[in-house]
């Protein structure tokens, strides 16, 4: 089974110090390493800092925000932080997304425009694949404007 890629975005209420914003940090940290075993790791962390919420949520109109990539080979991992982010009285907001499944669908389309258009060139009896010269925008020289005259 292939790492799956999740990004965990929390909103900490605005009033929590530096120090309780690095142990909620830690806290997600030590859940990660837990899992450890099923090839759970913590990719990236950013403390994109106090921002205003586009509404107010429970009577706050800020709150600082924390955005973590992780990746895992299952959810569990995943399930067991939303269980614990929701308990904790600092959190405002948190969402958990999968994005390794955006990456896929956007390989996958990428894949199936070049077989389209391979498909295409061979039905118009050229060689499946572009040459380099052959592309669009691809004009190294002027040779085509040489004798033409600017009418100004």
């Amino acid at each position: 089974m292939s790492a799956r890629q999740y990004e965990l975005v929390y909103l900490i209420t605005p009033e929590a110090s530096e120090q309780e914003v690095a142990d909620l940090h830690s806290q997600v940290e030590q859940i990660v390493q837990r899992f450890a075993a099923t090839s759970a790791t913590l990719e990236k962390t950013e403390n994109w800092g106090r921002r205003k919420l586009a509404y107010e949520i429970g009577h706050h109109r800020e709150a600082i925000y924390v955005v973590e990539t992780i990746s895992s080979a299952n959810g569990d991992v995943m399930k067991e932080i939303d269980r614990r982010l929701r308990v904790t009285d600092q959190v405002i907001r948190h969402l958990v997304v999968r994005v390794d499944e955006e990456i896929r669908v956007a390989e996958r389309t990428r894949d199936a425009r070049k077989a389209n258009q391979a498909r295409r060139r061979v039905a118009r009896g050229l060689p499946p694949e572009v040459a380099p010269g052959e592309q669009r925008g691809d004009h190294d020289t002027d040779d085509d404007r040489d004798n033409v005259e600017v009418q100004r």
